[in-house]
């Protein structure tokens, strides 16, 4: 059936080696399409793994000669610091959603008299994974982005290609431009045995199949992804010209024709009623699917009907999911613990026996609040019932009461922190209980600030989790985010989880953040009300930490986005001597002194006053031109209003340049942008 593999090593002729590269290329992408498309292999493993290899050692023996398009390409590179922001071609929308036969039949009543005439539904399983767009651009695969908040999101670009089942190549004859849609998932099977291994390495699991999916995908070292058996399901497209067909049911189909799986469990029907059915059957079978599903979504089957009905807020008209009820389980509340969180908040947590709630063995389950255990009458002993909230987050619904055993326990919250031994103290206008310790004394709080400064999104310390936070403050090693500074290769080494290579990345990571951007410092700090956005403003505004923390209320109340209550809360933290030490330290490990050249407190803010709005693929990373304008005393918004001085337009705009120009707003390009910068 099969050509014999020549020798690679015999083939000396560059002309013979590009006609047997390209037949290899062409047989294992017709392979992953019959495999992953098709669910019909052609060939056994060790065959298209011998195929693999005669293709790596072609390319290594002929490096010229080595394809883009050639599956040894899916191999990834270097880990990346950090994701780089990626604006969509056409908005990843959301979905309203129901939960009853009855709100499907009032969303069917809306869509049949907005269009004036009866329509057949296309049913799709809901898939319980991680949304991602596909650009291709003349058929081969150019960029990969989460959705993020629909307009942008993540490029993810270098871990997608890991992924077998997503084509780097189109067949036949796709638009020269396209946005594929759809969900990467990962199949529980797959999912139980990444946690057997998580487990075997001393690792945290991952709590369902959902989120390993996601945290597989957004590994900021395309290894770990590639190591992760991830699948890919596509479920809509937009062109720019537009698509070549006329219905979602024909989209699905030619997405197929173009080398994308999709759902075998899709339905064409012909009315609601269809709809519900196909919905009840789904709900009885799906369990035996290899992967997880949370509802059905029902779309109108005719896309310029869908065009017709347009899009509310977020949501399109012409599409609904339906929720199916979230899987319940009964089981015994062992015990009631309380956990202190980084701003001295005490939380309850009911421990549970462990028992499966829709494929996922619940443990745990967070129980908010005090006035929440005694609203449901909760007692250590009960029978509970228990559910996935939104089919993701365990959560307490009731006790049984009438299975209560005579020796239950009712629970109260504690009069002093189980961190610390503080008294515990509440604030007539919360529910929340704290601790009344100062952070840097209750062991909880100070370990969850750490964690807070050294997060992806502050200080972006790479291996200073939890348990590595644990062992540094059991050791006294560090006793405020400002010691991690101090730390030496010699006080690690002999700690458990620690060896030299391990010291040595962590030490580099720590180094690397000395030189993170101010407005990452502030919100490393942990001040209550303040989040990015308006670290980005404070950092704008003040140049520095120093600056900052001797701002008055009045100074940092006139700030735009600043209104009392968060300036009140700015000027206590600076007031608190616990953060006045922990400022002072930084500032004199050279960390928060200033911002880069050019911000705001600078003398060349060329940019100061002025908002500007991002749209389209630029030729670098959307947050590089973010950091130039922001160094220059500007400001980047999402949104398009009267008081947006300028839209700096990237390759493929969106909806926002047409905005833009409506509202009269000036244009600029790339070269634009840089002379106003004074950088052209």
């Amino acid at each position: 059936m099969f050509a014999v593999s020549p020798d690679p090593v015999r083939i000396q002729d560059e002309s013979a080696a590009r006609a047997r590269i390209s037949e290899l290329i062409q047989r294992i992408h017709e392979a992953d399409y019959a495999y992953y498309v098709l669910d019909a292999p052609v060939v056994d493993d060790a065959t298209y793994d011998g195929w693999m290899r005669e293709l790596r050692a072609l390319e290594e023996a002929f490096p010229g000669l080595v394809r883009p398009d050639s599956p040894t390409q899916r191999v990834p590179g270097a880990p990346v610091e950090a994701f780089a922001k990626v604006t969509h071609l056409d908005p990843l929308l959301s979905l309203g959603n129901c939960t009853s036969e009855e709100e499907l039949r009032r969303f069917d009543q809306r869509v049949r008299s907005l269009l004036g005439h009866p329509t057949s539904y296309h049913c799709e399983p809901k898939f319980d994974g991680l949304s991602i767009a596909l650009v291709y651009r003349d058929g081969q695969l150019v960029v990969a982005a989460t959705r993020g908040d629909g307009t942008t999101g993540e490029d993810v670009t270098a871990n997608v290609r890991t992924i077998r089942s997503i084509p780097i190549v189109l067949r036949g004859q796709a638009p020269p431009v396209l946005q594929v849609r759809g969900e990467v998932i990962m199949e529980r099977a797959a999912f139980l045995a990444l946690n057997e291994a998580l487990i075997a390495a001393g690792e945290t699991p991952k709590a369902n199949p959902r989120n390993a999916a996601a945290g597989s995908l957004r590994q900021l070292d395309p290894r770990i992804t590639a190591s992760r058996p991830l699948r890919f399901f596509a479920y809509s497209a937009y062109a720019p010209g537009g698509l070549p067909v006329a219905t979602q049911a024909e989209l699905i189909a030619v997405l197929r024709a173009w080398g994308f799986p999709t759902s075998p469990y899709n339905r064409l029907v012909p009315d609601v009623d269809a709809a519900l059915a196909y919905i009840r059957e789904m709900q009885e079978v799906r369990h035996s699917w290899p992967f997880d599903t949370d509802g059905v979504v029902i779309k109108v089957n005719g896309l310029a009907d869908q065009a017709e009905l347009g899009v509310v807020g977020r949501e399109p008209r012409w599409a609904i999911a339906y929720k199916y009820p979230s899987e319940e389980a009964y089981t015994l509340l062992k015990n009631i613990v309380v956990q202190v969180g980084r701003t001295g908040v005490l939380t309850p947590v009911a421990e549970l026996e462990p028992v499966s709630v829709g494929g996922v063995l619940v443990s745990r389950a967070t129980l908010h609040n005090a006035r929440e255990v005694a609203r449901k009458d909760l007692r250590i002993g009960d029978t509970v019932v228990v559910r996935r909230a939104g089919e993701v987050i365990p959560e307490i619904v009731t006790a049984v009461v009438e299975r209560r055993p005579p020796d239950a326990r009712p629970w109260t919250m504690p009069s002093t922190c189980p961190s610390c031994g503080a008294p515990v103290r509440q604030v007539d206008d919360e529910v929340a209980v704290r601790c009344s310790n100062r952070p840097s004394r209750c062991p909880a709080q100070l370990a969850q600030n750490i964690e807070h400064f050294a997060s992806r999104d502050c200080m972006n310390i790479e291996g200073l989790g939890p348990a590595v936070i644990e062992t540094l403050l059991t050791h006294g090693l560090i006793r405020s985010p400002a010691d991690l500074y101090r730390l030496t290769r010699e006080q690690l080494i002999p700690l458990p989880r620690f060896g030299e290579r391990s010291a040595d990345r962590l030490l580099a990571s720590i180094a690397a953040s000395r030189s993170a951007e101010l407005a990452r410092v502030i919100d490393a700090l942990g001040i209550p009300q303040v989040g990015h956005e308006t670290a980005q403003i404070l950092a704008r505004t003040f140049g520095s930490l120093d600056r900052l923390a001797a701002a008055s209320e009045a100074e940092l109340a006139a700030l735009e986005g600043i209104g009392p209550s968060v300036s009140a809360s700015i000027r206590a933290f600076f007031q608190d001597p616990d953060n006045q030490a922990l400022v002072s330290d930084l500032l004199a490990l050279g960390i928060g002194c200033a911002a880069a050249a050019g911000s705001a407190a600078g003398e060349n803010a060329r940019l100061a006053g002025l908002t500007f709005v991002i749209t389209g693929t630029l030729s670098r990373p959307r947050r590089y031109y973010e950091e130039l304008i922001e160094r220059a005393g500007g400001r980047v918004s999402d949104a398009v209003t009267s008081k947006v001085n300028y839209l700096v337009r990237g390759e493929t705009p969106g909806s926002k340049l047409a905005k833009a120009e409506k509202l009269g707003i000036p244009i600029l390009d790339e070269a634009g942008l840089l002379a106003l910068l004074g950088a052209a």
